[in-house]
């Protein structure tokens, strides 16, 4: 039996934030107000919208997209109730 890449999971809190802004920078700024002490390590990630792929974001890509939106939205009201 193996723990797994962190042995001691007791000890593992992770999570994420989503912000909406202009530039990492803002988003750096941002982090700032983090309630974190020194020693924390953070990763940043940029999130892109479908409209953004442009030309690559087929017809087929698209519908797709629009079906796992649904889905979604669908689960959230179902587990609301």
């Amino acid at each position: 039996m193996v723990d797994g890449p962190f042995a001691e999971t007791k000890e593992l809190v992770a999570g994420f934030w989503l912000w909406q802004v202009k530039s990492k920078a803002e988003a750096i700024e941002w982090l700032k107000r983090a309630p974190f002490d020194g020693g924390t390590e953070v990763e940043i990630r940029q999130v892109f919208e479908a409209a953004e792929f442009g030309d690559n974001l087929t017809p087929e890509l698209r519908e797709q997209e629009e079906r796992h939106r649904a889905q979604l939205t669908l689960n959230d009201k179902t587990a609301k109730h």
